[in-house]
């Protein structure tokens, strides 16, 4: 059986089984209860780490802890079938207390299409841009995962010709395919985290849809930024890939120029080959390729924490929209229509700018033999 869910991924989760919610991996169409595994087949790995109620215990563990259970995981599934539970007995739940969440903007190719679509007589990327991963802080709060309903938002949005700003719910709403890095071990605030310091910090990853309303982020933004067009959902898989699975899939990032400040450098500068796939209402509209992204994740880590800000078990950042050079790769509807001014076409005729109500958008991904968790969400009226 190949579902890309073999002994190379087994990505982490909570379900729950009968009544019980369960600290899981995933393993083919089955997953295992972890917790239950290790006390029934003792190898030296701590149980407590996989008790629950989340991967809270196991992300604040630490790297040597995650290798131990992966080997022990890889070793006890590859000759034994004790402990696994068919996938559709069981429901997938939130897998980690999302502690803080930022959002990056590290996509060359996204960066410029939003600079030619805003500003198109002007240089399209901001002075900034080349010299540090612009970001934005978001809301831990309104991280859901995949599955969960998205209400279309509501709020401000440009004047009209009155001059005064309208309100009522988003005509222009959004996704932004990304992939988010989960981080399992803290940081004592004050001290920077070194960018050669990545895999001691991030336990692995997750597919990611931040969900955005142009048309209230377009009236909000200046000159703070992204705010409530933003903060009203952000989906995320139930499956958390770990970063030894991607070991396979790392890839040299594009060339950098300027070279970046001290802190920002890294040996390998290097991000992984795992292409997106974008698919609304089974219409695939995208295939965004994360190996163009710009800036690394260890620079995204570094330059989040540069100032002095500490890192938390279960922080969550994204890498922002991942866009390539051409059409069929950009990671946003924003990208695919061009600001709202050329339709594109679904499967079955019909066109979209922007997302409709009753639209479901799922985003899914492979990085080599590897399969990650997709995350969806279907758009609710306000």
């Amino acid at each position: 059986m190949t579902t890309g869910f073999g002994l190379d991924h087994l990505p982490y989760g909570v379900v729950t089984h009968q009544g019980r919610r369960i600290v899981a991996a995933r393993f083919e169409d089955t997953v295992v209860d972890l917790a239950a595994l290790a006390a029934s087949a003792p190898s030296g790995v701590d149980p407590s780490v996989l008790a629950g109620p989340d991967l809270g215990p196991l992300l604040a563990a630490g790297p040597r802890v995650w290798a131990d259970v992966r080997s022990w995981l890889q070793e006890t599934l590859a000759g034994s079938s004790a402990g696994r539970i068919p996938l559709d007995e069981v429901e997938v739940r939130m897998p980690f207390a999302v502690a803080d969440y930022v959002d990056f903007y590290a996509s060359l190719h996204h960066a410029s299409n939003v600079g030619r679509i805003f500003r198109p007589d002007a240089e399209p990327l901001l002075p900034n841009w080349r010299h540090l991963p612009v970001g934005y802080h978001g809301r831990a709060g309104t991280v859901v995962p995949s599955g969960t309903p998205i209400v279309r938002p509501q709020g401000q949005r440009r004047p009209g010709p009155d001059g005064q700003p309208a309100f009522g719910p988003s005509q222009a709403l959004d996704i932004e395919a990304e992939l988010g890095f989960v981080v399992g071990v803290p940081s004592t605030m004050g001290q920077a985290v070194k960018a050669d310091a990545f895999a001691d910090h991030v336990f692995g990853v997750t597919l990611l849809n931040d969900w955005s309303a142009r048309d209230i982020q377009a009236w909000e933004y200046v000159p703070l930024g992204p705010f409530l067009g933003k903060s009203f959902a952000t989906s995320i898989s139930p499956w958390i890939t770990p970063l030894a699975a991607l070991t396979d899939v790392r890839a040299p990032l594009p060339g950098q120029d300027p070279e970046p400040l001290d802190y920002l450098r890294v040996a390998e500068p290097a991000g992984y080959a795992i292409d997106l796939e974008v698919v609304v209402n089974g219409s695939v509209v995208s295939r965004p390729p994360y190996a163009s992204m710009y800036w690394s994740p260890a620079q995204m880590l570094a330059h989040l924490t540069v100032n002095g800000a500490s890192l938390r078990t279960g922080d969550l950042y994204g890498s922002g929209t991942i866009s390539g050079p051409e059409v069929g790769q950009r990671g946003s509807l924003l990208e695919l229509s061009w600001g709202g001014t050329e339709p594109f076409t679904l499967d079955d005729g019909s066109t979209r700018t922007y997302l409709q109500d009753g639209d479901t958008v799922i985003i899914r991904a492979t990085a080599g033999s590897i399969t990650l968790g997709e995350v969806e969400g279907t758009i609710h009226p306000r």
